[in-house]
């Protein structure tokens, strides 16, 4: 299987809220949202904060679980080497939240044995520092 069609399985789970089969396609010590230098991360958002590991990834889709999704389309997913890039449009309301739209890019890094070893979403952090109600710069 190509990590292409392991990006479209991860969101075909998501979509089906079947969270153990997204973790099992995680690397033990997966990087969730690891950044030096992200403006929404260091406002405070919720859903972006730093996280390792499947344990840590698992409270990530706890978090998101309690959000109202009203769209998530996969537009395109493009692989070269051990990375994944996948265009992505998310309509959603986070629990406590305001609602927002956004055109995402999710980057999914792989190791040797297909297995996912870092995600960073690529999104407006603007939009998203307001849905969560943070302060934006």
């Amino acid at each position: 299987m190509s990590n292409a069609e392991t990006v479209q399985e991860i969101y075909e789970a998501f979509g089906r809220g079947d969270v153990p089969a997204v973790l099992e396609r995680l690397a033990e010590d997966v990087q969730w949202e690891s950044w030096g230098d992200n403006t929404a991360q260091q406002a405070g958002v919720p859903w972006f904060e730093p996280r390792q590991g499947r344990e840590g990834v698992s409270r990530f889709f706890e978090l998101v679980g309690g959000w109202e999704i009203r769209e998530f389309s996969v537009l395109a997913i493009m692989e070269g080497g051990n990375k994944v890039v996948a265009e992505i449009v998310m309509d959603a309301v986070p629990a406590g939240g305001e609602p927002y739209r956004d055109e995402e890019m999710h980057l999914w890094d792989f190791d040797d044995e297909g297995l996912v070893t870092r995600l960073r979403h690529y999104t407006d952090t603007a939009k998203h520092m307001k849905a969560a109600r943070v302060a934006v710069g």
